[in-house]
């Protein structure tokens, strides 16, 4: 009896080994699948979104787009990707841009907020005009304290848009061929400067206003069909070749570097539906990266406006500023006419009245009822 059940066992023994192997062999596959499947799974959910900036390729403003959006997939863990287009890469121009978004062609948007005065008045005051708020953060309180985020994301969702956040930029400045010392000396000047608020501003002090895209100022101003010109801050300017077809930069009174944009912010939108689809984790990481990117954005851009004004004043341009009674003038100006743009709608009334309650406030303190008293419209 013990031969017969060593004889068994020797058999189950020898049979033991191939099924062994077979199911380790598929266990390997199983796993192996698995690992393809899931691997497959996270590839299909990455999303990728195509976004273009107004920033022109080449440009300190364009190059820190580029390397926030380059960081976005690995700060999402490889679940969502942004891919960066410099201006007109994908739309032509700014009215394009807009409906390139809201279509979905594109996914985001990178303008300077502004742009869509005629689309959208209220956008006037969701960044600064002739002679409000003048401190970037001001606008952070306002957006992100007293409502004006939410306030604009509800304007915005009737466009199939979704306004992600204000990014920091910078200050606009002028640059003209002959010395602006006061505002006095605007009369008579051809300025090319933005359409809508700040045109109607700079009319009131005898100035005839032109509305030129980015690319068209530099030969404007070698050509001498303008006598000056507005765009963005000393840091793009230089890199644009102003001071080759200029010799005199006009600031605000110290501490203002401009009375008309001095907080000239840009923003990121996007498709509504885009950002509906995409995940709730994922939408708090886009919301506190714009976050992230306006400052660095703002300070990186500030760090180069005070080496290109070194370059500036060694090419022989000469600095000239505004008093503050020019300051105060301006205003004063300017308040019917952002009583003009606030009537325009209902929403762009709801965005002016908070600003204006906050610029009444003591702790700014740069309106009073005494300097509304008569004005049209209030």
């Amino acid at each position: 009896m013990n031969i017969k059940w060593n004889r068994k066992s020797e058999c189950d023994e020898g049979n033991l080994l191939p099924r062994r192997s077979f199911l380790k062999s598929i266990m390997v596959g199983a796993t192996l699948c698995g690992a393809l499947l899931m691997g497959a799974s996270q590839a299909q959910a990455a999303t990728t979104w195509k976004i273009q900036s107004v920033w022109d390729a080449g440009t300190v403003g364009y190059d820190l787009f580029e390397e926030w959006c380059n960081s976005m997939e690995e700060k999402s863990g490889g679940e969502l990707i942004f891919k960066p287009f410099p201006a007109k890469a994908v739309a032509a121009d700014n009215n394009a841009l807009f409906d390139a978004v809201r279509n979905g062609v594109l996914q985001g948007m990178n303008p300077f907020t502004l742009y869509w005065s005629g689309k959208i008045p209220a956008s006037v005051f969701l960044s600064s005009y002739p002679a409000g708020p003048d401190q970037p953060h001001q606008w952070d309180t306002m957006f992100y304290s007293m409502g004006m985020l939410e306030k604009t994301r509800e304007i915005y969702k009737k466009f199939g848009l979704f306004y992600v956040g204000p990014i920091q930029h910078d200050a606009n400045i002028i640059h003209s061929k002959k010395p602006v010392n006061s505002l006095a000396d605007l009369k008579g000047m051809k300025i090319r400067v933005p359409g809508g608020m700040v045109a109607e501003v700079f009319q009131q002090f005898g100035v005839s206003t032109v509305s030129l895209p980015g690319s068209d100022i530099f030969p404007a101003l070698e050509k001498g069909t303008i006598d000056a010109a507005d765009y963005v801050g000393p840091a793009v300017n230089w890199e644009l070749g102003f001071s080759q077809v200029t010799d005199y930069i006009l600031f605000g009174p110290p501490g203002v570097m401009s009375v008309y944009q001095p907080v000239d912010l840009m923003d990121l939108t996007v498709n509504l539906r885009a950002w509906n689809s995409l995940d709730p984790k994922l939408q708090q990481l886009v919301e506190d990266e714009v976050r992230n990117y306006s400052q660095k954005h703002y300070l990186t851009i500030q760090k180069r406006n005070i080496e290109a004004m070194k370059k500036f004043k060694e090419a022989g341009d000469t600095v000239s500023r505004l008093s503050q009674a020019d300051l105060e003038e301006f205003r004063r100006k300017a308040i019917p006419i952002w009583y003009k743009w606030a009537n325009k709608d209902d929403d762009a009334r709801a965005i002016f009245d908070m600003q204006l309650e906050y610029m009444m406030n003591e702790t700014v303190g740069y309106i009073s009822e005494e300097d509304l008293e008569g004005v049209p419209g209030k």
